[in-house]
């Protein structure tokens, strides 16, 4: 298999895996916290590779995610794609920042993310939740460094350029 054909594989087996912790069934307590897997994988790929992970691949995961959470069908898609071209103009900055600022401009990242589906949950007059909805990208801010590191490492062994 040729470097550009596994490097591809890569990408999407880590997208899939954060679409399985996305619907992986959790306590009912928990599940107003659970962490944006797939957008922080897509925020990595986009900031590591943005040649190869874009606004396009951003859509088509997002609507993937859309399927499997069986949410307004192109909102995670809206979300991603904006999301991800932010972090495409930005990843030169990004990159060269320590940790906790990487943290904190992911939580930014994070939170257009939110304000987007806030707007789309508005929209379609769904309940507006609660203050507990603010928590999830305080939690993926805390939980970047780890996904920076893990997925860094899974890059390097496997030569993703």
């Amino acid at each position: 298999m040729s470097s550009v054909a596994q490097g591809r594989v890569v990408i999407v087996v880590t997208i899939c895996i954060a679409m399985l912790l996305t619907i992986l069934p959790m306590p009912e307590w928990s599940r107003a916290f659970r962490p944006q897997w797939v957008t922080l994988v897509m925020i990595y790929w986009a900031i590591a590779l943005p040649h190869r992970v874009g606004v396009g691949s951003g859509f088509i995961v997002g609507v993937v995610l859309d399927v499997l959470t069986a949410t307004l069908l192109g909102q995670h898609a809206l979300g991603l794609s904006i999301v991800l071209f932010i972090a495409i103009q930005l990843h030169q900055r990004i990159r060269v920042f320590p940790f906790w600022q990487q943290s904190l401009g992911v939580m930014l990242l994070l939170v257009i993310d939110h304000l987007l589906s806030l707007w789309v949950i508005g929209a379609t007059r769904e309940t507006t939740p609660g203050l507990e909805y603010w928590v999830v990208p305080l939690i993926g801010a805390l939980l970047w460094p780890w996904v920076f590191v893990t997925l860094r490492k899974v890059r390097r062994h496997f030569k993703v350029i």
